[in-house]
């Protein structure tokens, strides 16, 4: 295996490396930076999370830049503040020895005229978010003319997160000389056009297959109804006693109440989401990389980006709306040659899914018993007798009161003893788990709740998909915008290039369609039409209701069908003040 200076990176950076513990290129590090550093070309770059692609595209940017001059010449785009701020932190690190390179990290949140000050006095690497570097660039504080490499980093995220109006408007600012370079740790469709669109004739760089997981992670799926969704998380969480990991959730207000359940019995968790402002964001990561607490619940957007050590678990505690989004879930364990375990929670539609998120990770998702009480119970025994047999006893500090423990606890055997301390400790957990029911019966017997679950979703058709830059969030938007009330549920979205599919709670049937036909809504400059489906059990295709329309939908199906056709209290530690 090369060194850092073998790479072709000079002393100064090398000697900045070991210092932070880097030992060794790692493959895409390997791969990538002797071609920056040895052409002027694009270059395509394709990396899992995890392996080290922050330093593959700022090494050699860092190694070519020139000192002596204090304009911008590198701008780095994120999809979230996290990773600017964490993309930010790793170049000041790798430059610690290069007194003259200043860098910039800019993002919503921040204070905007302290930013603009800062790059008066010269920047020569601005790391930001789309929408801060788009509105600098508006009020002619950033300047790209001099620009000599633009990065796109998690390309994949940035698309998903609506930004590439944004990414089209920024690249115009820069000059047509300049090194691209694009990374991400999938490529689906869109982004080999947006690379199609932004890079010349670019090098593809690849360290493992495209779009696949990591081989350190063993993927599990258990079972679950709405009804017992919570449950069930709760009893993995029992089940790993040294649980240390993320729960990812879809939507900020189901984050900060399954953060809040959790708190409220017991757990040390606490949420990440982009209602929270950034001091507090800021609060909650420390807590976290401080292992203060154990369990951090996070959308993918505010968890996009996070560079944390050592975690056991990532718990879907929802499947992300893009399927492909879950190889950046679970490659946030197994990282560092680690094992790691990512556990899906899934319900009846959501099992469906989970067959072409296999084929999108090459690997099996095993399916998992959820655990009994029993079984949670000797699991958390075993885990006190083994901290008891590692831990060191100060035997020093107790001599004193020895005389008087003796006294008190004579009379008592080995067995009795052991048997007591036992009891108080688990009194908690076993008076939880005494009379607890099997939760696999529940959901192998729940035939009612799948029934009700039919009856009280109705599936619509809407004229609107990926070639409308439709997104989930961008239709559940339209949705809330058409006035039709509170608490309004949202089921399963299917998007495809130029039509879609929405569940909604029944009892906004009829609300929903008046609210379409009254407001006459429009996305992108197309007017948005919807219509209820229903499944045809004959031949497994949804059909709109109304015999003039059937032709026209079977049309929709047949000219999507190849572009769409993809991937579809023991126990519980107490929280540190």
């Amino acid at each position: 295996m090369k060194t850092f200076k073998q790479l072709g990176l000079n002393e100064s950076i090398c000697t900045a490396l070991s210092s932070i513990g880097y030992e060794s290129p790692t493959p895409i590090q390997e791969k990538t930076i002797p071609e920056i550093l040895s052409k002027d070309v694009d270059v395509k770059a394709f990396a899992q999370t995890g392996t080290g692609k922050t330093a593959a595209f700022s090494l050699p940017i860092l190694e070519k830049i020139d000192y002596s001059d204090n304009t911008v010449q590198a701008v780095i785009l994120s999809p979230t503040r996290e990773l600017a701020i964490q993309i930010g932190k790793n170049i000041e690190e790798f430059s610690q020895n290069l007194a003259k390179v200043k860098v910039l990290t800019v993002y919503g949140g921040s204070n905007i005229e302290e930013q603009i000050r800062t790059l008066k006095r010269g920047v020569q690497i601005v790391v930001g978010t789309p929408g801060r570097t788009l509105d600098l660039l508006k009020r002619k504080a950033l300047k790209l003319s001099t620009t000599k490499f633009v990065v796109l980093d998690e390309a994949d995220e940035m698309l998903n997160m609506g930004f590439k109006e944004d990414l089209d408007a920024i690249v115009k600012y820069t000059p047509k000389t300049k090194q691209s370079l694009l990374f991400s740790a999938t490529f689906p469709k869109e982004v080999e056009e947006i690379a199609s669109n932004y890079l010349k004739n670019p090098i593809e760089i690849s360290a493992g297959q495209k779009n696949t997981g990591t081989a350190n992670v063993t993927h599990q799926f258990y079972r679950v109804t709405e009804k017992t969704r919570y449950l069930v998380l709760k009893r993995i969480v029992d089940l790993y006693p040294e649980v240390y990991g993320i729960v990812f959730c879809r939507t900020r207000k189901d984050t900060q109440k399954i953060a809040d359940q959790l708190i409220q019995d017991g757990y040390n968790a606490d949420a990440l989401h982009g209602d929270l402002s950034q001091s507090q964001r800021d609060a909650v990561m420390s807590k976290f990389r401080g292992r203060n607490i154990q369990l951090l619940i996070a959308t993918d957007v505010a968890a996009r980006g996070l560079d944390v050590d050592d975690l056991t678990h990532v718990i879907n505690h929802k499947l992300p709306d893009q399927i492909e989004n879950y190889t950046h879930r679970s490659g946030r364990t197994g990282r560092a040659g680690k094992n790691g375990i990512s556990i899906i929670l899934a319900n009846r539609n959501e099992v469906v899914k989970l067959k072409s998120i296999e084929r999108i990770l090459k690997q099996p998702i095993e399916e998992a018993q959820i655990p009994s009480g029993e079984e949670i119970c000797e699991k958390q025994l075993m885990h006190l007798l083994k901290k008891v047999k590692a831990n060191s006893v100060d035997t020093t500090r107790v001599n004193s009161f020895l005389p008087r423990i003796y006294e008190q606890l004579e009379g008592f055997d080995r067995e009795e003893l052991i048997k007591r301390f036992v009891a108080l400790e688990f009194n908690t957990l076993l008076h939880y788990y005494e009379n607890a029911q099997d939760i696999n019966d529940i959901i192998s017997n729940d035939k009612g709740s799948r029934k009700k679950s039919n009856i009280n979703m109705t599936r619509f058709f809407i004229n609107l998909g990926r070639k409308d830059r439709l997104r989930p969030a961008k239709l559940m938007g339209l949705i809330n915008e058409q006035g039709i009330g509170n608490g309004v549920e949202i089921g399963e979205i299917d998007i495809f290039d130029s039509f879609s599919f929405f569940e909604i709670d029944v009892k906004f049937t009829d609300i929903i369609i008046a609210a379409f036909a009254k407001n006459k809504p429009s996305f992108n400059g197309r007017k948005a039409v919807i219509e209820v489906t229903k499944k045809d059990p004959s031949s497994g295709g949804r059909k709109r209701k109304g015999r003039g329309d059937r032709k026209s939908t079977r049309g929709h199906r047949k000219s999507d069908r190849k572009s769409d056709r993809k991937p579809s209290g023991f126990g519980r530690k107490r929280r540190k003040r």
